[in-house]
């Protein structure tokens, strides 16, 4: 028997002894750190790396089932792997020995790059400062094998670019995905803080992304993503459009690749809700799409526009139609809202744009509606949320707020 499951064995036969030894209190402790420490045995080695050339062998080496745990300090970037695949119910995984002090991987092109990858989770590191992506996942250019399952729990990444079109995180040809708890800011002048170029079935969610009103965009879905959720995140002056649901892709980029004589769109099926968007020139495009919901959302003064509906996509793709905007809470300024809050691209078809019950409020002139490119059903106009605290970053509302079924608040009571 292998000699760390042998010292599981003997302390799960001995607990009763060993917790009259220690004490009730200090054994509760004791018996989570047993059970997370036995959990990640059962799905396979534990390795411990210490610099950069060990984390390299310690990844070439990897079968479903390890987990590396990286050390504290500061590794050099530039780190590509391919073909790290774990399995269902043993993904291998890649992550601080410290989440406290979680290490720094520094530099180079990209941070780091994983291509055909299957069951792989990253967690508790920091990527910055690379002149191109801080982290890159793709299927290697093999369009009928996406990589799929990735996890992605309590990265950091900053500081990438900072010029030209460089992303925090770029996903391509990625199903099966979970973004959860990572913090990204500072990316590319034109570049994302996630980008997503025809990727499904994934989830968003307890992320912030955060860097100025006008540089680049917080998160796009585009190349014919379909089937994303981006909840509960902050959008933090992420970018000229905070949130980009479509895009602009080259026609050899889209995942699955197009079909002559079928109609195009740059995403469809994607839902953004629970999420707090504060500035942004835009805070939601939409940009050929077919279908998305925008639901119970919070939108604190855009700069220019709450909402733009875009075609950037032409020949043989549909006009960008269906969306769906509602339950959301928009407080805005006169004096930062653009033709009524909503910009218009031609070749568009913004009548068939849905807006229900959504709460819409100017903090200088109640007064002052949105403009709205089909009827709202059930909208609010000119009647103060109440807030509680927007500009210290409390955007709940007081108990007495007539808007306690809209916006984000709503959303996380609801859950």
């Amino acid at each position: 028997m292998d000699k760390s499951i042998a010292s599981f064995t003997l302390i799960w036969q001995n607990l009763d002894e060993l917790k009259f030894a220690i004490g009730e209190k200090n054994f509760m402790k004791f018996l989570l750190i047993f059970f997370f420490a036995a959990s990640l045995q059962l799905k396979g080695d534990i390795v411990k790396v210490r610099n950069r050339e060990e984390l390299k062998d310690a990844v070439l080496s990897a079968k479903p089932g390890t987990v590396i745990l990286l050390a504290s300090g500061v590794y050099e970037g530039d780190l590509y792997f391919e073909n790290v695949r774990g399995k269902a119910g043993k993904p291998i995984v890649i992550g601080g020995e410290d989440p406290s002090n979680p290490p720094i991987i520094r530099g180079g092109g990209e941070c780091l790059h994983f291509s055909k990858s299957e069951y792989l989770e990253l967690r508790d590191l920091i990527l910055e400062k690379a002149t191109g992506n801080g982290l890159n996942i793709d299927d290697g250019g093999v369009y009928d094998r996406p990589a799929h399952h990735i996890v992605l729990k309590n990265l950091k990444v900053r500081d990438i670019g900072p010029k030209g079109n460089r992303d925090g995180i770029k996903l391509s040809g990625v199903d099966d995905f979970r973004i959860e708890r990572c913090v990204i800011e500072r990316w590319g002048d034109e570049g994302q803080g996630i980008d997503m170029v025809g990727c499904h079935k994934g989830i968003i969610y307890n992320c912030v992304l955060r860097y100025e009103d006008d540089k680049g965009f917080g998160i796009q879905a585009k190349g014919g993503s379909s089937q994303i959720i981006v909840r509960n995140c902050l959008f933090q002056h992420a970018g000229a459009r905070a949130m980009q649901i479509g895009g602009s892709t080259g026609k050899q980029f889209f995942r699955p690749p197009l079909k002559e004589g079928e109609p195009h769109c740059e995403a469809k099926d994607i839902t953004v809700e629970g999420c707090i968007f504060i500035g942004s020139l835009g805070a939601v495009a939409f940009a050929t799409i077919d279908g998305a919901t925008v639901q119970f959302n919070t939108f604190y003064r855009p700069k220019r526009w709450v909402i733009r509906i875009l075609q950037e996509s032409m020949d043989g793709f549909l006009p960008c139609r269906n969306g769906v905007f509602r339950n959301n809470l928009v407080v805005f300024r006169s004096d930062e809202w653009f033709e009524g809050g909503v910009n218009i691209g031609p070749n568009t078809e913004p009548k068939s744009f849905r807006f229900i019950d959504n709460w819409w409020f100017c903090l200088d002139s109640p007064s002052l509606k949105p403009n709205l490119p089909s009827p709202e059903i059930g909208g609010v106009y000119g009647v103060d949320p109440m807030l509680k605290d927007p500009e210290r970053g409390n955007f709940d509302v007081k108990k007495e707020s007539p808007a306690r079924n809209v916006g984000a608040h709503s959303y996380r009571r609801r859950k």
